[in-house]
């Protein structure tokens, strides 16, 4: 049994964090949205609700993404499909690899084959076999508040110079910051590069969305993101948790970056649209996990012939 918590005491990122926490380490169990709902203690209207709210998705297809995506990584491992199926919680290896083509566009094994030589040779960050094809949105404006990193970068060269500078960063605990004081509806760190008011280098934008700057200290920064349309792309996995390599993640984001810009627009019948802006977004794939990915928005316009 549970007792319900009262709305008033609801914070998104703190709860769904929590949330997600306990998802992970239950992946492999038979997990339900009613022993979610139950955990994270609200009724299960509730919980559903806030949820997909929060993570633009149902509780339970949440739970399946991140089992494909763990199942991902034991592909790598070299682990029979049959096993994998059955440990993520799918009743045959057929329902699995139908599952997972929907999700990565390739069967299991042909993945695997795929992402080998990403696995063996990744340390150099040669990267352009292993990114999957972008996604095409269209983001209406938004606003971001959250703290400036200084950086030694001139402001109209920051695409790719900066790109996960936040993952260097050994200041405050920004993050934990902004969510204590801001309380974002969702969970979700947005880096940009913006002009510094003294001119000269740029200021790396570590933030969050928010619905207005009413609760923006005076030592925040702010930025409104136009809307644009953008083309979306994910970085291949990376373990975060490797201690020994904890520069990993940020150099696969930086190879992203110049994959994006070298080698992707030149043949995609697309134009980055610089008059928009960049940016990159963080979420919980991205916090100390075997399967680390972050994604990157660039705005584009097509191309006239």
């Amino acid at each position: 049994m549970y007792t319900e918590r009262p709305v008033e005491s609801l914070n998104y990122s703190r709860e769904i964090g929590q949330t997600i926490e306990y998802i992970e380490e239950h992946l492999t169990d038979p997990l339900t949205a009613e022993q979610i709902a139950a955990y994270a203690g609200y009724s299960l209207f509730h919980f559903c609700r806030m949820f997909s709210q929060s993570q633009d998705m149902p509780v339970m297809e949440y739970v399946r993404s991140r089992r494909l995506s763990r199942a991902a990584v034991e592909l790598f491992n070299g682990r029979r499909i049959t096993d994998i199926a059955l440990e993520y919680g799918f009743e045959t290896p057929g329902g699995f690899a139908k599952a997972f083509r929907k999700s990565y566009g390739y069967s299991p094994s042909q993945y695997a084959a795929r992402m080998n030589g990403y696995v063996r040779d990744r340390l150099a960050y040669d990267i352009k076999e292993y990114i999957a094809e972008p996604v095409l949105v269209t983001k209406p404006a938004f606003n971001v508040a959250g703290y400036g990193i200084e950086t030694d970068v001139e402001a109209g060269n920051t695409t790719q110079d900066v790109a996960s500078f936040w993952y260097y960063y050994e200041g405050d605990n920004l993050e934990d910051q902004m969510y204590a004081k801001l309380n974002p509806p969702k969970h979700g760190e947005v880096g940009l590069c913006i002009p510094s008011d003294a001119g000269g280098n740029a200021v790396y934008l570590l933030g969050v969305i928010v619905e207005d700057f009413s609760k923006v200290t005076p030592d925040m920064l702010t930025a409104v993101v136009p809307a644009a349309q953008y083309v979306v792309f994910t970085t291949p996995p990376v373990d975060a948790t490797d201690e020994a390599r904890p520069e990993t993640f940020a150099e696969v984001v930086k190879s992203t970056w110049r994959y994006i810009f070298e080698d992707w627009f030149p043949g995609s019948g697309y134009m980055h649209d610089e008059d928009k802006l960049n940016f990159e977004f963080y979420d919980e794939r991205c916090h100390a996990r075997v399967d680390s990915v972050m994604e990157i928005y660039v705005p584009v316009r097509e191309r006239v012939s």
